[in-house]
């Protein structure tokens, strides 16, 4: 079931009215009534993967029981990898098994043997890679004794499944959303209004922006080598505007919706596009996984070696594998290598952390250095996202050598590329909205702020009509659907 679809703008309020007063009695209750709301939402796309979350909620359930209860090292590390194994086995069936054989079969080819490894006929479960993440971070952080584990069956099966966040994050740790199952929810006005108010900014991100620029971000990279070096730089600007209003527009969305049942999500983007440096952008960017893999694949490997070797090692095979995470193909994995070399002047010269505070902090404009800072970051994060979107490494390739050609310094053209203008007029609009909200969790709160509440109705007004007058009347999939 998607956000943007007509199912879920009628599942959501029947799901809050049952929920709130049906179901509030109890706290079991209301947490077996979201465990089946979560299931039917999910299995809305496709009812037989229910049975991979099932086998994933029951293996870290009972492993994590196992762990906390034994003193036995060795007991706890077999539990723990039994817990690991289950889940990234699911996640390498499904994800990256014809990845590996498509490559085994051609690396024979290319030593003039012939073996042909049949590949398998799969379909990815959408969010996957997500839900996976979710309930190994539960199990790693009992075995380190970060967390207790919970008894309470239903709770824990409502967490791994909790049906705003289940599909594409944010990507969250027990220690923050396993406890709100467990304590007893009381619904708040004021609680609700925000996150309906961060529902619309996120639908605003993703049918207006997103939708809008998909359309000519599609048609630029289909028809690359027939476009000019300036089209083909606009259709990578584009890229960046349409993935960032798509998946933070699901991450408002999913975060607006918990709200409405009582829970608080983690902030999944900060305004990443105002960063101004590659280290800052990451922290601001789908900080869930960012964080997810700081905690537990690039602390780990940093108590095994020190020097700037061993701290080189550690950001390439952390960028490598967030890349892979992506997706099974060799533009991700190079996608993540270029960020590791962005990164590594930062970490060589001990700046990763240069950058703390918002671009502009004590000022309403940034000034030039800010300005050159934010505009470096982002033509770097362009560029990079030229492979995330390339059909393959040629493609991204060839895209680039068209950028970097005497044709760059002309006006971007294609037949149609003249309809872009309201599209170009309300990316300046989101920006400004983003630039003055920056200060907030997620833009629109700064509506808050207004003085008069005739002004607060107009602007969400205007939100909503926007909405209304360019969203696509086809229903388009949230990018990272994929992953």
């Amino acid at each position: 079931m998607l956000f943007n679809s007509l199912d879920f703008a009628i599942f959501l309020p029947i799901v809050f009215s049952l929920y709130w007063f049906i179901f509030n009695k109890k706290l079991k209750w209301q947490n077996l009534f979201l465990l089946i709301a979560s299931y039917i939402f999910y299995g809305w796309w496709d009812v037989k993967f229910l049975i991979l979350i099932f086998i994933s909620t029951l293996t870290d359930y009972y492993t994590g029981l196992k762990i906390a209860t034994s003193e036995n090292h060795k007991f706890r590390k077999s539990f723990l990898i039994l817990s690991i194994f289950v889940n990234l086995g699911m996640l390498f069936g499904f994800k990256y098994f014809n990845f590996f054989i498509d490559n085994f079969n051609r690396a024979f080819t290319l030593f003039g043997s012939s073996f042909d490894l049949n590949t398998l006929d799969i379909i990815l479960p959408v969010g996957i890679s997500f839900y996976t993440f979710q309930t190994i971070s539960y199990t790693i952080d009992i075995y380190r004794r970060k967390i207790e584990p919970t008894s309470d069956f239903i709770a824990f099966s409502a967490f791994v499944s909790f049906f705003p966040q289940l599909v594409a994050g944010p990507i969250e740790r027990a220690k923050n959303l396993l406890p709100q199952f467990e304590n007893k929810r009381k619904f708040e006005f004021s609680q609700g209004i925000d996150g309906l108010r961060q529902i619309l900014w996120g639908l605003f991100k993703k049918l207006v922006i997103a939708d809008n620029c998909a359309v000519f971000v599609n048609y630029i990279f289909e028809n690359s080598a027939d476009l000019s070096g300036s089209t083909l730089l606009l259709g990578a600007v584009l890229f960046i505007f349409q993935i960032y209003g798509d998946f933070s527009g699901y991450s408002d969305i999913a975060i607006g919706t918990a709200r409405l049942f009582g829970f608080n999500l983690m902030q999944n983007f900060a305004f990443p596009l105002f960063s101004r440096d590659i280290p800052e952008f990451w922290r601001r960017w789908h900080i869930s996984l960012t964080t997810w893999f700081r905690d537990y694949l690039y602390i780990p490997l940093s108590r095994r070696g020190s020097g700037n070797f061993f701290r080189i090692r550690n950001i390439f095979i952390l960028f490598l594998i967030t890349g892979f995470w992506h997706g099974a193909k060799w533009t991700f994995i190079a996608w993540g290598a270029l960020n590791a070399i962005y990164f590594l002047p930062y970490l060589l010269i001990r700046r990763v952390k240069s950058n703390k505070g918002i671009v502009a902090e004590h000022s309403i404009f940034p000034n030039l250095k800010e300005i050159y800072q934010v505009t470096r970051s982002f033509v770097l994060a362009a560029i990079g996202i030229i492979f995330f979107r390339a059909s393959d490494i040629q493609h991204a390739i060839n895209y680039l050598i068209g950028i970097f050609d005497e044709s760059l310094f002309t006006l971007p053209y294609y037949r149609g590329l003249g309809y872009i203008r309201p599209l170009i007029i309300l990316i300046i609009f989101f920006m400004v909205v983003e630039w003055f909200g920056r200060r907030n969790k997620y833009a629109l709160e700064l509506v808050k702020s207004f003085k008069f509440k005739s002004l607060r109705r107009a602007f969400y007004f205007l939100i909503i009509l926007l909405i209304g007058l360019y969203m696509w009347s086809e229903t388009n999939d949230f990018i990272y659907f994929q992953f």
